[in-house]
């Protein structure tokens, strides 16, 4: 469904960055839209429902809703009743995805980017007629602007100290609403550089476990949808705003990059490299997790003999902000972002479960994570950020020991993603609803009407 548009003549010399990625969304080639990528999409847009749903009950997340202006006539919260001005319902809708720290994951730019994604395609798809063949251009197009930036722009000095997310995610989403909304190019280019001044997000919060994160896609979704309104209005906004002598690219110290930024090179495209959380943490304590119970299981022992443990992982694992922290845990966040905690809770509790994440002062959490220590493998270290892989071996009072490796994360498959939702989706919205909006998702090429979906998540409807 390519977008209704002329090439104009003298081709694309002479353009900013930001004018030859715009250009790169407006003429992509249908066959990127493949089958394969499309239902990765609708995968992606199922998980952030289901998370969205599961998170609906805690603190953040009513947090959000509270302070969303009620409306009658207005939009959609997600697992909720109350209708909303749209601004606020999106935001709220970002935050209740972002809630358990189980959305989909961009490992090239460590970045979570169906949270910004989706609740600002829903909040504008809720407002017109757009099909799912639309709809899904303007994802993958907003995926693939997320994570090319991000590869560039992200580096492990920059991800200490400002949220991924928080710097790529309006360009992604915004990106996504334009395609959507089938803005023209110098409209999209502005509102791209609008966006590109609203990245921010601080990386504060992993050193003491503070609420701030959760709320990150939330700000994103917001200034995007004002974003796009405002280039709409006319705004003229820095074509240079990437490449330029004060731009995104300088300000994070990436002034000089070898490549030039291009969506879809060689028909690569960067949904496909998205993977969907099986554990609600952090992305760098899925595999180490993963790994710690596969050996605890393969060597039928207890953990309660486990006399030491040693992960062997690559160095952004124990940079990233929160990851190596060994306690005390004042709250889940905390230990949400913790590789030791994440694996320690796993033995104990010989399964990795979000009620892992509450037992924070457990004694037997707290002996393993003393037994642990880490250290980093070459071999490993040069596979990041391609594979996230990780190798555990532990230690029991014999001297015996287990070890199990990964050469990446286990991602959860599609039987477990729409699981998640049906369970979910189920509890808040009675099992039909939950079956239609999966199937709806499911055949979501053939919809007319994707405002459907997001209208179906309101609770309590007449």
């Amino acid at each position: 469904m390519a977008l209704q548009a002329q090439q104009p003549e003298g081709g694309i010399q002479h353009l900013t960055s930001l004018q030859q990625l715009v250009r790169d969304a407006l003429f992509a080639p249908d066959h990127i839209f493949t089958s394969g990528v499309a239902d990765k999409a609708g995968m992606c847009l199922l998980d952030f429902l289901s998370c969205a749903f599961e998170s609906a009950h805690l603190l953040w997340s009513q947090q959000a809703a509270k302070v969303a202006l009620p409306l009658e006539n207005g939009s959609v919260i997600i697992g909720d009743s109350k209708l909303a001005a749209m601004d606020d319902a999106a935001f709220t809708n970002a935050v209740r995805g972002h809630g358990l720290v189980r959305e989909d994951m961009h490992a090239g730019s460590i970045a979570h980017l169906g949270v910004v994604v989706w609740p600002t395609l829903l909040a504008l798809a809720e407002t017109g007629e757009f099909d799912g063949e639309r709809l899904i251009r303007a994802a993958v197009i907003g995926y693939e602007t997320g994570g090319r930036i991000g590869r560039v722009l992200m580096t492990p000095e920059v991800a200490r100290l400002f949220r991924p997310t928080g710097l790529v995610g309006p360009l992604a989403a915004v990106m996504a609403g334009a395609i959507l909304l089938g803005l023209d190019e110098d409209t999209t280019v502005s509102a791209l550089a609008l966006a590109a001044n609203c990245s921010s997000g601080l990386n504060e919060w992993p050193h003491n476990g503070a609420d701030e994160m959760y709320f990150h896609p939330g700000f994103v979704v917001r200034n995007a949808l004002q974003c796009l309104r405002l280039a709409q209005a006319g705004v003229d906004a820095s074509a240079s705003i990437l490449e330029g002598t004060a731009g995104l690219f300088a300000a994070f110290g990436r002034l000089k990059h070898s490549e030039p930024v291009r969506l879809f090179p060689d028909g690569d495209v960067e949904i496909l490299h998205v993977f969907n959380k099986q554990v609600p943490a952090c992305n760098f304590a899925q595999s180490p997790c993963q790994a710690a119970l596969k050996a605890l299981k393969q060597s039928g022992r207890a953990a309660t003999e486990i006399t030491a443990i040693t992960v062997d992982t690559y160095d952004a694992a124990l940079n990233y902000p929160g990851c190596a922290h060994t306690g005390p845990f004042a709250r889940p966040l905390q230990a949400k972002m913790s590789i030791p905690f994440g694996v320690a809770a796993a033995l104990s509790a010989g399964e990795i479960a979000e009620s892992n994440y509450a037992r924070l002062n457990d004694p037997d959490i707290a002996r393993l994570i003393a037994a642990m220590t880490f250290s980093i493998d070459d071999r490993i270290n040069a596979a990041f950020p391609a594979r996230q892989g990780v190798r555990v071996t532990l230690t029991f009072t014999d001297g015996v020991q287990a070890v199990a490796g990964l050469d990446d994360i286990e991602f959860a498959d599609s039987a477990l993603i729409t699981r998640r939702f049906l369970e979910a989706a189920g509890g808040a919205l009675g099992t039909d609803t939950a079956n239609d909006i999966n199937q709806r998702i499911s055949n979501l090429q053939q919809q007319e009407s994707t405002g459907d979906i997001i209208r179906l998540c309101r609770t309590g409807a007449v």
